[in-house]
């Protein structure tokens, strides 16, 4: 068991770890949430989704520390007034939406408030819709989007096209860029600094909390990053092998209560 002293914040990623599948945020998980804060812990969350999409679990848990949104990209307060934003250099925006055409992978761009893809009817479009809570633009024109892109996503259900296309990506884009998959069938490409593991470091700059003591929750390849930045780290049971490898403890799956079981066990110190 962790000394739950040495915890002062637990940042948790949002799909596959803090909600299930099904994008649920279940009971037990909001008292998790509410024990940790019982003990002096902060809670804050951080995604590859817009801050707006994740509006919804604000409430329930009581957020009132800054919300990572676009994996770091953009921070926002909860009243969603945004602290810091990270926009995508033009070249390295251009150069990742050809390298995925030339993939024949399909292009999302999320710039300002607006969510642009090239067919509304593509792989995973109406998945996303129903998570995040709001309509993309159909254009498959994004020029004018590319000068303020926060997040340009690659999509497909071919999943090791997938991996072929994050390796490549990560070759070809060097530190102009970070990419990584969030989910086997999305590359999130961000500013070289918008990743999980500049999360880390953006909260630990904000709020004055060391990294030793922040606590991370993930289940994707691009969750290692925060892992390697904090003090524990806690992989979703459904997580890789790979992923798991990284992390200090390994939980039950996101359908199965793993976050509210991590923070139990690993955080609070309870028992089993």
């Amino acid at each position: 068991m962790a000394d739950p002293a040495k915890i002062s914040l637990v940042l948790a990623d949002v799909d596959g770890t803090l909600v299930t599948k099904e994008k649920l945020l279940t009971e037990r998980a909001i008292r998790a949430v509410q024990k940790l804060r019982e003990r002096g812990i902060r809670f804050a969350i951080t995604s590859g989704r817009p801050p707006k999409g994740m509006s919804m679990l604000i409430k329930p848990l009581d957020i009132v520390e800054p919300i990572a949104g676009f994996n770091g990209g953009l921070f926002v307060k909860p009243d969603l007034t945004i602290i810091e934003a990270k926009t995508l250099p033009r070249d390295a925006a251009e150069k990742t939406v050809q390298i995925l055409r030339d993939h024949k992978v399909d292009v999302w761009v999320y710039s300002g408030e607006d969510w642009l893809v090239p067919d509304g009817k593509g792989p995973h479009v109406a998945r996303e819709e129903w998570t995040v809570k709001f309509p993309p633009k159909v254009t498959k024109d994004f020029d004018a989007a590319l000068e303020h892109a926060v997040k340009i996503v690659g999509v497909s259900d071919d999943l090791e096209l997938m991996k072929k296309v994050e390796k490549d990506a990560q070759e070809a884009l060097g530190n102009t860029a970070s990419a990584a998959r969030s989910q086997p069938y999305y590359l999130d490409v961000t500013h070289p600094d918008a990743n999980k593991g500049g999360v880390v470091t953006a909260l630990e700059r904000m709020l004055g909390v060391k990294a030793s003591e922040i606590a991370t929750l993930g289940d994707q390849p691009n969750d290692v990053l925060m892992y390697k930045k904090s003090g524990m780290s806690i992989s979703m049971g459904q997580a890789s092998d790979e992923v798991k490898s990284q992390s200090t403890y390994v939980s039950d799956s996101s359908e199965d209560e793993g976050f509210a079981k991590a923070i139990e066990r690993h955080v609070l110190g309870e028992a089993a």
